[in-house]
């Protein structure tokens, strides 16, 4: 019966996913007003960017649990529950207390016309204040400026990598899309620019300053990142600030890796005071690091959510960095509105066998359409099968491969992690 409840809860949330992205923040603040401000109960740390913020988000996370803090921590979207976008110290918010909430305020969602993200944003905010967290860790999902995360006043905002996503909504350009995303800054808060192209890092810096942001930490200029080394293990590298050279090592793998660390490490930086002191001791809390969903290994399955063309890239070379056995299968599919040429390109340069299928969670309106997949691989040259179902697409893969890559999407991932029974929290 609880878990029916939870289910018709979820089915009504998701139902508020329809229709056009709406701009404004008008709905999500006067709901968190009805809730009295939940989000002014603790401090918060607030990321953005296209890529990257995941992996700061966990470095945050495990630098700050490990020292002893109660952590709520706010992500999207989620690999296999929706449970496991709000989280308190690891612990997913327990579905009863999903449902009480849901059909609590269901009257004022409905009556403010608030949309699914606004609904869940405001859930965890709330959610956090409950549990007493000592801080939170909230991620951006759409953009940054107009996002229903933007109503937190964070003690440090960080803009990781900026990439071509969400064009739709953000802009054709680079500098539209950093623009929108520079749009958490906020004054009084320290700002941290992870984004290391010139022309893009300028911009964002501007912005900070603008809003009397302070202090702005630049990468490239606050810290830089030397002699990077990948392993099996993780990620190794010489962090350059101020204060001295340190080596660092986290478990998360891939050149990227060791700059994204450094965002993290810029944010507690930045927030200065007993904050300072987290960061201080780096080298001991970052091998807690852990993230779901990116090159997230069980035994011969590797998952990786990448869902862009770069993202599919860097597997690819880190597949290869780390050794990961020969043959390399490789189940894909990735949403039609997506640069899936160019994943399934980057794919191919590891994989001697892709199995191209369709995830049982993809919407239905983003569907790729496998036909013209097929035949485009054809043409390319590339070792593409098709293997509608699912289930029989993970099953074909595996029996042709020492490692099996499931990649594409977050529904690719996650509905691979549900039917082979793979936790995404697990330690």
């Amino acid at each position: 019966m609880a878990d029916s409840a939870y289910r018709d809860a979820l089915t009504r949330l998701f139902s508020r996913t329809g229709g056009a992205w709406r701009l404004g923040l008008e709905r999500v603040a006067e709901l968190l007003a009805l809730l009295g401000n939940p989000q002014g109960a603790y401090p918060v740390f607030h990321v953005a960017g296209t890529n990257g913020k995941g992996s700061t988000v966990a470095t945050l996370d495990a630098l700050l649990r490990g020292s002893g803090l109660r952590v709520g921590r706010y992500t999207s979207p989620h690999l296999v529950d929706f449970a496991e976008r709000v989280v308190v110290d690891s612990v997913p918010m327990p579905h009863d207390a999903i449902t009480a909430w849901l059909n609590q305020w269901e009257p004022e969602l409905t009556r403010l016309g608030a949309t699914f993200f606004e609904a869940t944003t405001a859930m965890a905010l709330d959610w956090f204040a409950a549990q007493r967290v000592d801080v939170a860790i909230v991620e951006v999902g759409l953009g940054g400026r107009l996002d229903a995360t933007n109503t937190v006043q964070p003690l440090a905002a960080a803009v990781t990598q900026i990439g071509f996503d969400h064009q739709e909504f953000l802009g054709d350009t680079l500098e539209s899309i950093a623009g929108e995303k520079a749009g958490i800054y906020k004054r009084g808060g320290a700002a941290v620019i992870g984004e290391a192209r010139p022309e893009i890092c300028a911009l964002l810096t501007a912005r900070a300053d603008a809003v009397r942001a302070e202090p702005v930490l630049v990468t490239g200029r606050d810290w830089q990142v030397r002699d990077i080394s990948v392993g099996a293990a993780g990620t190794s590298f010489t962090l350059v600030t101020s204060e001295g050279e340190r080596r660092l090592t986290t478990p998360l793998i891939g050149e990227f890796q060791a700059h994204n660390a450094c965002v993290a490490l810029a944010m507690l930086r930045g927030a200065g005071g007993r904050w300072l002191e987290i960061e201080r001791n780096a080298a001991a809390l970052l091998p807690g690091v852990r993230l779901s969903g990116r090159f997230h290994r069980a035994d011969r399955w590797l998952f990786d959510v990448a869902h862009n063309a770069d993202g599919a890239a860097t597997v690819a070379a880190n597949l290869l960095e780390v050794g990961a056995p020969l043959p390399v299968s490789a189940v894909v599919c990735v949403l039609r509105d997506k640069d899936w040429a160019g994943i399934l390109r980057a794919v191919a340069r590891v994989a001697t066998h892709i199995v191209v299928t369709m995830a049982p969670t993809a919407p239905a309106s983003r569907a790729w359409n496998l036909d013209e997949v097929t035949a485009w691989a054809q043409v390319e040259g590339l070792p593409v099968q098709r293997v509608d179902d699912f289930a029989s697409a993970l099953d074909h893969a595996r029996e042709r491969a020492a490692t099996v890559l499931v990649t594409g999407s977050f529904h690719t991932v996650g509905d691979a992690m549900e039917r082979l029974q793979v936790d995404p929290l697990a330690r």
